[in-house]
């Protein structure tokens, strides 16, 4: 049975040290109760005390992690069904599948690799590479390092993997995979080479038979396919394994990889799989089209709810501003944002956007929880030297918030104050008419 964040503290050595990464050990065992850390970041905690904790400190889905030169993707540590509940925390990773045979192997990598898009303010990319070991791995390999640092899933027989894996020094990549046929030869190479390693069975009884031997042989960092036919049978086999995990299911506390590149309809499998349950997600080829969409799907599922998406505070050129052009001031919630920052794009018109930090509050709940206001708005318009981009100084506040126009004047006495519009809508037409 779970323990209480009590009961863990009072099996710690309660000395306060801070090296676990909290101020206090209380505060660390209630991590720990809400299955957010491993145990082993306690570095005093008794023997004793390791076997009593033994099952608050194991996370109901183990955290695995593949690392390559300096990166890393992770997956697992949920602890919820549904993100509403608390909040998902590791984001599955989006790997682009290719072919060791391919003649055009590096450029391939080489283009995956740079791609990056910026979203409110966050730069996307993909995560890593899932190598098809239909020609001499070992090569294969190199010849992606010359073009990506990424993680890599090694997927093939394993006398192919053996290859691959000795180009791998230093490395965690993830073996692909383990099923009823291979499953000694697998673990033993996973064992030697310290990686993770997928298990695949076509039910989840056949599943929890084959994690538990695999583990039973020392490899604890393991991956699940639970190998669905259709895009019904991912969702309900998904849905089923993270509901036993949570369930302290330990056979089946384990990451899930899918492969939407198998599916008739990539796009939909794809986003299904973000949203249900995936920790890692391998893509039939690189295709910008596709990856943006996900890329956002991602960022918004594993968002905290209690934290609204957020863009960093800048100064925002739009359509090409001139050092006459209009200063607009806005918070950095999202959609707030967008909204300002879309309708003046779409007329046209240049202009300066200054996004302050409102702890991602919209306009009104910002001023009303007292987060946006004339020192705040000063503040961002001094900390990021608007003054000095600028030929005339006017400011455009919202129009919510025109009782802040005479502080903002105090704030600034240089500058000219004007109030705009309630709406993003009536921007252009006030810009037109208001600021010429």
């Amino acid at each position: 049975m779970a323990l209480s964040g009590i009961q863990i503290y009072k099996l710690l050595p309660q000395t306060n040290c801070k090296e676990c990464g909290f101020p206090t050990c209380l505060a660390f065992a209630m991590k720990l109760a809400a299955k957010q850390v491993e145990l082993g970041a306690c570095p005093y905690v008794s023997e004793e005390s390791k076997k009593q904790l033994a099952e608050s400190a194991a996370p109901p889905i183990r955290l695995v992690a593949l690392k390559a030169d300096g990166t890393e993707v992770k997956a697992g540590n949920e602890v919820c069904m549904f993100r509403h509940e608390k909040t998902f925390y590791n984001k599955p990773g989006l790997f682009i599948r290719v072919k060791a045979s391919d003649p055009d192997l590096a450029k391939k990598v080489a283009e995956a690799d740079a791609y990056k898009v910026n979203y409110v303010g966050m730069d996307f990319s993909i995560d890593g590479f899932a190598v098809l070991a239909d020609a001499d791995l070992g090569n294969a390999i190199k010849t992606i390092r010359t073009a990506t640092k990424r993680p890599l899933i090694l997927m093939g027989n394993p006398a192919s993997l053996q290859t691959g894996l000795s180009a791998c020094g230093g490395e965690t990549p993830l073996l692909y995979a383990a099923d009823a046929s291979n499953a000694d030869a697998m673990t033993d190479l996973a064992k030697t080479h310290k990686t993770a390693l997928v298990v695949k069975a076509d039910s989840l009884d056949a599943l929890a038979d084959l994690t538990q031997k695999i583990q039973a042989k020392g490899v604890e960092d393991l991956v699940l396919d639970p190998s669905p036919k259709t895009l019904s049978e991912s969702l309900i086999r998904n849905t089923q394994l993270r509901r036993l995990a949570l369930k302290n299911t330990r056979a089946l506390g384990y990451p899930i990889i899918a492969f939407p590149c198998d599916a008739k309809d990539e796009g939909i499998a794809a986003a299904q799989a973000i949203a249900k349950y995936a920790g890692f997600v391998v893509l039939s080829e690189f295709k910008p089209e596709l990856l943006y969409p996900l890329l956002v799907l991602r960022e918004n599922i594993y968002t905290d709810p209690q934290k609204p998406i957020q863009v960093q505070p800048g100064v925002y050129e739009i359509n090409a501003p001139k050092p006459e052009s209009p200063v607009l001031v806005t918070t950095n919630f999202s959609i707030t944002y967008f909204a300002v920052a879309n309708e003046v794009e779409g007329s046209g018109l240049p202009a300066w956007l200054v996004v302050t930090d409102a702890e991602g509050m919209s306009v009104l709940t910002a001023w009303a929880a007292g987060k946006f206001d004339a020192e705040r708005i000063a503040k961002a318009i001094k900390g990021f030297d608007v003054a000095s981009k600028v030929s005339r100084k006017r400011v455009v506040l919202p129009g919510h918030v025109a009782v802040l126009s005479g502080e903002v004047e105090e704030e600034l006495p240089d500058w000219e104050v004007r109030v705009g519009p309630r709406e993003a809508v009536d921007l252009p037409a006030f810009m037109k008419q208001a600021l010429n």
